[in-house]
């Protein structure tokens, strides 16, 4: 399989940090994980795509923030607090300054077409 690309994941909660990493990879993306900012042997390698947990998107400008001082990527941004079938998802990621707001809990279908449009017009 190729490697489509690098995909950073933060997320606190093992199982579903082991979950992504399993159907990220079997979409053929290598999984990093690690904590903002980088200082680790992977910090080489450019990620495609940021994927990140946010308790509360009320208070999530300044982990976007220094997400987007640390990577050049598009930002995926996962919570509970999202409502699902909401058209407010677009209109919250613009507010966010994100390419993609998933809620959770999703299915792996919604995370891989999530991904595929968060890199959409990426360079």
């Amino acid at each position: 399989m190729n490697l489509k690309g690098y995909v950073v994941v933060l997320e606190e909660d093992v199982l579903i940090r082991n979950l992504l990493e399993r159907w990220l990879g079997e979409a053929g993306y290598e999984v990093l994980r690690r904590e903002p900012p980088a200082s680790d042997d992977s910090a080489n390698k450019t990620p495609c795509l940021v994927i990140a947990d946010v308790p509360s998107p009320q208070g999530a400008a300044p982990l976007i923030r220094s997400l987007q001082a640390v990577y050049a990527a598009p930002i995926l941004i996962l919570s509970a607090r999202f409502r699902r079938g909401l058209a407010g998802s677009a209109e919250a990621a613009r507010r966010l300054g994100v390419k993609k707001v998933l809620p959770k809990p999703f299915t792996r279908k919604e995370l891989l077409v999530a991904v595929r449009e968060s890199l959409e017009g990426a360079a």
